[in-house]
């Protein structure tokens, strides 16, 4: 039995034309072909073209509203990251022996999902500042997703290097080395992809202090925001675990494994990232994560979260023309709308009964306990400054 490596050159064996030089053992998706690699990509191509022109729409209106976030204007990113892998693999079926446009290809397939890490990353910590204000805001909680978030970046220059370097080497030894870093970089984004999910668990089931309430933010049930997080964070979990597996397991280029296949290479990275791209835009994310600007510290996120900042002006002056009556009853415009604000998840002294900051409109119906509702949304307002992360 052989104990030669994959990748490692036989006793005899001329040295492949180079450098840059052809990689000895198998890749994720194979060499393209132009069928049915092009047919393939072409379709992907477009779904993300259609992708990063919504993602960009969204960025552009919010942001003429005065509504800022950025997270829109990231998924766009990542889909252009995506349009340029996909058009290197295209380049790349029609010219196989161009290792320049492999290495092109390989980079922007590996460093493009780093993205949607970050941005689960930091709706995962707003969802811990909800539920545990005080925790949440904790200056050594705040540095160490700031310390998560500045690792990305530095192993993605970790595997840039390593990548680009082992295509200009025949040493064993170093390559070796390239590898241990491929590996290392490969099993942490793995973890930090799948880092949301404890993160948002715990923060939901961890007894909270019942004197500070749920610090609500943006649009709809707290609850439905938790929710598309775990969905989102386990597709790229299973994408990010996938690959590290494959890169555990090296085969020779010309004895692939079925998880070298194009089916493989396609579903586990451009499938599920397309899934979470659209769900976020269909979801409308920029509503449902929205915080406001400005906000440093606990009870920020609800005393600062008015109708006009989330959803801009024009919706809220549509809203002041429909005033809620009963029959044979007038209501008062600024009145009811001020009660309808305030049932978008303040607690009144009634109780939260779901427990994630949502509490029916009925309890908000009228001003039983002697207060208006006026008195009871009044809250501290810091100056307005750029979100703080």
């Amino acid at each position: 039995m052989s104990t030669q490596q994959p990748g490692q050159l036989g006793p005899g064996s001329q040295p492949p034309p180079g450098p840059p030089y052809v990689p000895q053992v198998a890749q994720l998706g194979g060499l393209p072909t132009p069928n049915p690699d092009d047919i393939i990509s072409g379709i992907l191509l477009a779904f993300f073209v259609a992708g990063a022109a919504t993602h960009m729409t969204i960025f552009q209106i919010n942001r003429r509203r005065e509504h800022k976030f950025i997270f829109s204007a990231l998924l766009f990113g990542f889909c252009m990251a995506r349009i340029a892998a996909l058009v290197m693999r295209i380049v790349l079926a029609s010219r196989p022996t161009n290792v320049s446009i492999g290495i092109a290809a390989n980079i922007f397939v590996a460093a493009g999902v780093l993205l949607l890490f970050i941005v689960n990353l930091l709706f995962s910590q707003r969802i811990v500042r909800a539920y545990h204000p005080s925790f949440g805001w904790n200056r050594g909680v705040t540095a160490a997703f700031r310390f998560l978030l500045f690792s990305v970046i530095a192993l993605l220059i970790m595997v840039i290097t390593t990548a680009v370097h082992s295509f200009y080497t025949l040493d064993m030894a170093v390559r070796q080395k390239e590898r241990d870093v491929a590996l290392f970089a490969g099993t942490y984004l793995a973890v930090l992809a799948f880092l949301p999910i404890p993160i948002v668990i715990t923060a939901v089931v961890w007894p909270r202090d019942k004197q500070l309430k749920i610090d609500k933010f943006g649009q709809g049930r707290l609850r439905t925001k938790v929710r598309l997080l775990l969905f989102t964070s386990t597709l790229l979990s299973l994408g990010a675990g996938f690959r590290i597996g494959v890169n555990f397991s090296p085969r020779p280029i010309t004895n692939p494994a079925w998880y070298h296949s194009k089916a493989a290479f396609y579903c586990f990275n451009f499938v599920i990232e397309l899934i979470v791209v659209y769900v976020y835009a269909i979801a409308r994310f920029d509503k449902r994560f929205h915080i406001p600007n400005g906000s440093k510290g606990p009870g920020h996120y609800r005393g600062l979260n008015t109708e006009s900042e989330v959803f801009g002006r024009a919706e809220e002056d549509e809203k002041e023309k429909r005033p809620i009556t009963g029959p044979g009853e007038a209501v008062d415009t600024e009145t009811g709308e001020e009660s309808r604000d305030l049932g978008e998840g303040v607690d009144n002294g009634r109780g939260d009964e779901d427990g994630d900051g949502d509490v029916e409109a009925g309890n908000f119906a009228g001003t039983e306990d002697g207060h208006s509702a006026e008195s009871r949304s009044s809250v501290q307002k810091p100056a307005p400054g750029p979100e703080v992360v």
